[in-house]
Parts: C-alpha cells; sequence; structure tokens
C-alpha cells in the first residue's frame, strides 16, 4: 500500500507546475490599474493644490477646508489673515484653503 502513496507524491499536484509568468503578468496589470485609477490622479490633485496656494495673495476670496468664507488680508510664509466679517481677522493656514473663488463672490453670498 505504502507503494501506492510514493507513487502519487512523485506525480505531484496536477496544475502545480508553471504559473510563474502569468502571476507577473497579473501583478503588472493590477499595479498599472492602480497606478492610472489611484496614485496618478492623486498626484495630479496635490499638485495642483500646491500650485494654489503659493499664488494666493491679498484681496483674494477663499474658502477653508473647514468651510471658513473671507478675503486674504496679508500673506505670510505659511500662514494668511482672512478677513471673515467685517472687523474680524483669524489667522489661517495656507494649506488650509481649499479654493479661491471669483471676486466678488462674498458680497454675494
Amino acid at each position: 500500500m505504502n507503494f501506492l502513496i510514493e507513487d502519487a507524491l512523485a506525480q505531484g499536484a496536477p496544475g502545480a507546475q508553471g504559473g510563474g509568468i502569468e502571476f507577473f503578468i497579473m501583478i503588472g496589470i493590477f499595479f498599472l490599474i492602480m497606478y492610472f485609477m489611484i496614485i496618478r490622479p492623486q498626484s495630479k490633485r496635490a499638485k495642483e493644490h500646491k500650485q494654489m496656494v503659493d499664488t494666493l495673495s491679498k484681496g483674494d476670496e477663499v474658502v477653508s477646508n473647514g468651510g471658513l468664507l473671507g478675503k486674504i488680508t496679508s500673506v505670510g510664509d505659511s500662514f494668511v489673515d482672512l478677513q471673515v466679517a467685517e472687523g474680524v481677522e483669524i489667522k489661517l493656514q495656507k494649506s488650509a484653503v481649499a479654493s479661491v473663488l471669483p471676486k466678488g463672490s462674498i458680497k454675494g453670498s
């Protein structure tokens, strides 16, 4: 009876051989899909946000990540002073600015 088990082990499992190149092709395809659907768009958005933050200037009307709407009164290296109401100014990190609004947007709200 032992000789049957030894013969079965010597044959190996069916389909266990090969398949190495197909595995690497599938991993490559998966990486390309992840790159074009997740990594590339995220880096593009980060680059656009950095460019927008670098071009902030006095008088720009902006919205912060927290939803504050205001007008920039002064720009520093990493902070901006934001006038949110008449006589009320806050200091905000430049990176917390979500978007720059068209001129006159604050008066319309």
